[in-house]
């Protein structure tokens, strides 16, 4: 059975680093979501991640790191780099760079790719990750293509049988994955909108920046979260909705209630006041309660797309989207 131990607790980081010293995975909380962590240095360790999880090998993994030293060791930084990760590290920004030669973030962990996905967590993970001494490949933890957790319940309801421990943190407070760009020289690009708005990046970098098409037809997948079936319900999602088909559970946004209504199986809001910071951390545990209604499918009212409202919908549109 699953150990699931407060990260608050004396020793429970101790015992971590001995399950991940084992080159097993941990399941522990950043402000993000909850990450399924492993030694991004050692081949075994990454392969039990894609195991646990079900993922496919050529789905790169983000590598976390305990600070800009630690980074450095593996990526090389533009000016640009430097600029957006003194703005925004820690906290929930990827940095997709150019592999160091002395990089020892195994090809597993980047699918083969001439470049590593970095990123600088917030709170205990990053303590954590200090202590190990190495960068921890960190995806969802979660089975792939499922809806991402927020809380050590949902780690365990999904992955309770495939992983040994269980780092509780509480829920995650900004409730999304990561942004991440891509930067080629001072070129950015845009290959995941998340807990960082554009907005915010393209002022701290004092450029554009691009955003391409985010669907696999459109290029290799060179960053997670680029599937175009991802964050999945096993009950198929209606979008932009109205009005409510009899039997649909409901997630709508801002108070406003949809036509029929009373003909709900569940009414769910992910922030009856409008914010859509609360909307964004709200997000998975509400897919994952209206999964969990029985009903015949789940309804959800149009976001704004403006500030997170990027990131929501694009999450609402992969959790949609026809699956294999």
């Amino acid at each position: 059975m699953v150990r699931v131990l407060p990260i608050s607790d004396p020793g429970t980081l101790d015992a971590a680093i001995e399950v991940l010293r084992r080159g097993e995975p941990v399941a522990i909380p950043t402000e993000t979501v909850y990450g399924l962590a492993a030694d991004a240095t050692n081949p075994e360790a990454i392969t039990a991640i894609y195991e646990a999880k079900g993922r496919p090998r050529f789905n790169p993994l983000i590598s976390h790191v305990a600070d800009l030293e630690m980074a450095r060791a593996h990526v090389v930084f533009s000016p640009v780099a430097e600029r957006l990760a003194a703005a925004f590290w820690p906290g929930p920004l990827t940095l997709v760079l150019p592999l160091s030669a002395e990089s020892r973030i195994h090809p597993l962990a980047t699918a083969g790719l001439a470049t590593a996905a970095v990123r600088m967590p917030q709170g205990p993970a990053r303590e954590l990750i200090a202590r190990f001494g190495r960068p921890l490949a960190a995806p969802s933890a979660n089975r792939s293509g499922r809806i991402s957790p927020t809380t050590a319940q949902h780690v365990a309801e999904d992955l309770g049988d495939r992983i040994d421990l269980i780092l509780d943190g509480g829920r995650c407070p900004v409730g999304l994955e990561s942004t991440i760009l891509s930067i080629d020289g001072t070129r950015l690009r845009l290959l995941r909108p998340g807990g960082i708005p554009v907005d915010l990046i393209e002022e701290a970098a004092g450029s554009v920046v691009e955003r391409p098409g985010l669907q696999p037809e459109d290029g290799p997948v060179v960053a997670p979260g680029m599937l175009a079936s991802h964050y999945a319900p096993d009950t198929q999602l209606r979008l932009n909705a109205t009005e409510v088909w009899p039997g649909e559970a409901i997630i709508r946004f801002g108070g406003v209630a949809l036509n029929g209504e009373v003909e709900a199986k569940v009414v769910l809001d992910l922030s009856p006041s409008g914010d859509l910071r609360e909307a964004a951390a709200n997000l998975f545990d509400l897919l994952k309660k209206a999964d969990a209604a029985g009903a015949r499918g789940i309804a959800v009212a149009p976001v704004p797309g403006h500030g997170l409202g990027e990131a929501i919908n694009d999450r609402l549109r992969r959790a949609a989207a026809p699956r294999d």
